[in-house]
């Protein structure tokens, strides 16, 4: 690769990241009105500066298109299962059946905006939490741009192994870690020990946006107890198997906040009252329209199905084998730019397994909950025609900004735009450089809407950074992977998931804004403590 690394060029390749976040943080912008902006400034820099050729930009566009369908199918489906519950008027009986289970309204929100969330990412993941936890927490009285903004946040913990493991088995991949080696277990402690301070501190955050100090106080002893059993439980099972490391503390902490729900702090009825994140007209209202004969249990049958189907499908391993060998790829050909930057052909590119994708659970789910509801006469005459077409029209809108977003993403990375912005910093900064290795990752993250994804760009890059720096690499790499997870909460792509199913489209600006300032000072502190590990 001869692309010159100089402040022209990493300027150029940060232009498109800083339009977005200039549109959408400053001016207000939806993703569906920026995306366009930055995927123009990508392709003219691209063409003009990176010597990329028409072939190179419709060849990644197009990967682009097929990457965004994989997140648009997720949409459209956890938009479904929202509208089989609306119809059904199942939130009702979830907002009134889990107060009543959950009487402490800190711990009803932490549960379904932290605790739940981190079990759907330890199963499915791909934005399901943050899509489907959207709804249940307005559900139970969070106004729209907090629904959205909770889950955001209470996933981003198990982005790494989550999914089974995924994100952790492209880092491993890329950097050539065999697995329970000596490199590979030390890289995923220091990945789960970054993560767990993460953890904790989302717990907290959520306190702080649910009633500030007060909320803090009442909330320590069960952020403390859910995030040992989450991020330390993670912690000791990356030792023994990456696959569950995440999957199996989530399923517990479920358990645990139930026991909570009976202890003396909690079991009782205990709320803030001008709480910035509930709507009170909503969660007081005197008006009950849910069926009388529905109870909770019926309320969550979609959701139900949607975590015994994922379980089913995803960890025995024949049911996983047979469903997984029905693959469908493109191919496309090598491409390089003017400056000899290469992307090898793909021969079957970015393959989706049909039967094995989280859109196909959510589907399922959602017409097995559909048929459940009408046999129990909860659904009206006609009504599946109606709940069809609302998910598509409410899919649409954000359809446009996620491909958008994702081609500027493959774009820049075809251009060799994305390695420059990461080499420019390495250079810059030389040892220093670790106290911003964590920022790699979240870039990645923030680009692609995907901790995989930003450990398969940018993980061999942040090995090789580290060998050259002669640093320890899986300190490096764990935080790299660690501000990943953190950066999937600020992804604009990940974003529009809850924007869409909440109905706020177009107020990615503002959510993106609120977490930012969270998020970032968390990536500068695992950054310094990284630097600390690495100069003991």
């Amino acid at each position: 690769m001869d692309i010159p690394i100089n402040f022209l060029m990493w300027g150029l390749a940060c232009l498109p990241i800083l339009t977005l976040l200039v549109l959408m943080i400053k001016f207000q912008w939806g993703a569906t009105d920026a995306a366009p902006i930055g995927l123009i400034i990508t392709v003219l820099t691209g063409v003009i500066f990176y010597k990329a050729d028409i072939k190179l930009i419709a060849s990644e566009s197009a990967k682009g298109i097929w990457n965004a369908l994989t997140i648009l199918l997720i949409v459209f489906t956890a938009v479904l299962m929202y509208q089989v519950g609306l119809e059904a008027k199942a939130f009702s009986v979830i907002r009134n059946g889990m107060r009543k289970l959950l009487p402490n309204e800190l711990l009803l929100v932490l549960t379904m905006g932290w605790i739940f969330e981190s079990f759907l990412q330890g199963i499915t993941g791909f934005g399901v939490p943050v899509a489907v936890g959207a709804p249940l927490l307005i559900g139970i009285g969070v106004k729209p741009m907090w629904a959205v903004i909770i889950p955001l946040i209470g996933q981003s913990w198990g982005n790494t192994f989550g999914t089974l493991g995924a994100a952790w088995d492209a880092l491993a991949m890329t950097t050539g870690l065999t697995a329970q080696s000596p490199e590979y277990l030390k890289t995923a402690f220091f990945t789960a020990a970054f993560i767990w301070f993460w953890n904790i501190i989302e717990g907290f955050v959520i306190c702080w946006f649910y009633g500030k100090g007060k909320a803090i106080k009442k909330g320590f002893p069960a952020v403390i107890c859910i995030s040992m059993i989450q991020g330390g439980g993670e912690l000791l099972l990356t030792q023994i198997n990456t696959t569950i490391a995440c999957f199996v503390p989530a399923c517990i902490s479920l358990i645990a906040v139930l026991l909570l729900s009976r202890t003396k702090a909690y079991n009782s009825e205990w709320c803030v009252k001008d709480s910035q994140i509930i709507n009170r007209d909503f969660s007081e209202s005197s008006s009950d329209d849910s069926p009388k004969n529905m109870k909770l249990i019926d309320a969550f049958v979609p959701y139900i199905l949607l975590s015994v189907i994922t379980l089913v499908v995803l960890v025995i391993p024949p049911v996983f084998n047979f469903f997984s060998q029905f693959k469908l790829a493109l191919s496309f050909p090598e491409t390089v730019t003017g400056y000899g930057f290469v992307n090898a052909a793909e021969p079957k590119f970015s393959p989706i397994s049909p039967f094995t994708h989280a859109s196909m659970f959510l589907f399922i789910s959602s017409i097995l909950g559909l048929l459940y509801y009408k046999k129990r006469k909860w659904l009206k005459q006609g009504s599946t025609k109606a709940i069809f077409m609302r998910a598509v029209s409410m899919t649409m809108p954000s359809g446009l900004a996620v491909i958008g977003l994702i081609i500027m993403s493959k774009i820049m990375a075809g251009t060799g735009q994305t390695i420059v912005l990461a080499n420019g910093i390495a250079n810059v900064l030389g040892g220093v450089y670790v106290i911003l290795s964590p920022f790699v990752g979240m870039l990645g993250s923030f680009m692609t809407g995907s901790n995989m994804s930003s450990n398969i760009l940018f993980s061999g890059f942040q090995n090789a950074t580290a060998n050259l720096l002669n640093v320890d690499p899986s300190v490096i790499l764990g935080a790299q992977s660690s501000g990943a997870s953190v950066g999937s909460a600020i992804s604009p792509s990940n974003i529009i998931l809850g924007t869409t199913t909440a109905q706020i489209l177009g107020s990615e600006g503002k959510i993106l804004k609120k977490i930012m300032v969270i998020n970032v000072p968390v990536v500068i502190m695992i950054g310094l403590i990284a630097f600390a590990i690495v100069n003991l």
